[in-house]
């Protein structure tokens, strides 16, 4: 079992001395600034989950409400005012904005020194050329994490990644293939053929479909690692919310078959915030012309 919470603990205490280091040695303190657009109930917690981590690791921390209807001007000019503001070293966005406003040009409108999403095009094209001076994407950064943390070989392995966003997907098949890691990689998709064939090929099998319980026991290789981003809500009457969490991966006949498999939830989600933290310390870092 990949247990993603204790290995996440593990970086946040990282992080946590690594701030403590930044502030004794430096006189520097790591800060992100988060912005939302609207009052969409899920947004919000993810929202104060990260102040919440901040507060807790000792990174300064803001938060910028803006209303629904605010105009893309508006969004625009508050990211330029963080963008100028030397107390803050990363600018998160939370995504999806209200649909008057233009998500792209405000990644685009964020400095690329203070975009630790790696959502920005300049920090997408340095990790697509192995150039380590951007950021790389906090979810498949936490998977290559997790997967180095329990010394899973990646060397001339087939990987197989099911999804192509932007954000999980591209990324992590780019992260596979690099030199070093030295996967085979796959990306499948909706429109992937023999979708099960190719999944059990697989040594490596990377789903972010957000498909519930999609990957049965008959896709999966014996022995394979299975890694589960994906997290959907199903229907439950025995919980008292009337739901639970699942992944892409139908757990209970997968398990028996892979040598290490991560869960939903407890597996890839709390590592996203850990790998967030720890770009943040890297960017005040950079910006400062520091090293711990």
């Amino acid at each position: 079992m990949i247990d993603g919470k204790a290995v996440s603990e593990k970086v946040l205490a990282e992080v946590k001395q690594a701030v403590a280091t930044l502030k004794a040695r430096h006189n520097l303190t790591p800060g992100v600034a988060v912005a939302i657009v609207g009052d969409d109930p899920a947004s919000q917690v993810y929202i104060r989950g990260k102040v919440k981590t901040c507060g807790e690791l000792g990174v300064y921390s803001e938060k910028h409400e803006l209303p629904r209807d605010a105009t893309q001007e508006q969004v625009l000019a508050l990211v330029a005012k963080l963008n100028a503001d030397p107390k803050i070293h990363g600018i998160l966005v939370q995504s999806p904005p209200p649909p008057q406003i233009d998500e792209r040009a405000v990644v685009e409108a964020i400095k690329p020194e203070k975009d630790i999403d790696c959502f920005h095009p300049y920090n997408v094209g340095l990790m697509l050329i192995g150039d380590e001076k951007g950021f790389v994407p906090c979810t498949p950064q936490g998977v290559m994490r997790l997967l180095k943390e329990y010394g899973i070989e990646t060397s001339g392995k087939q990987a197989v990644v099911l999804g192509r966003s932007n954000i999980v997907g591209k990324p992590m098949a780019v992260l596979l293939s690099r030199k070093g890691v030295d996967c085979t990689v796959t990306i499948g998709h909706s429109r992937t053929r023999n979708i099960a064939e190719v999944c059990a090929r697989a040594d490596i099998l990377v789903t972010a479909i957000g498909r519930p319980k999609f990957i049965t026991a008959d896709m999966v290789k014996p022995g394979a690692v299975v890694i589960d981003v994906g997290i959907s809500r199903v229907p439950d009457a025995t919980k008292k919310a009337g739901h639970r969490l699942v992944g892409d991966v139908d757990f209970e006949s997968v398990a028996p078959k892979a040598s290490f498999i991560s869960p939903v939830p407890g597996g890839v989600g709390p590592m996203t915030i850990a790998m967030l933290m720890s770009n943040a310390v890297r960017a005040c870092c950079m910006q400062n012309r520091v090293t711990l």
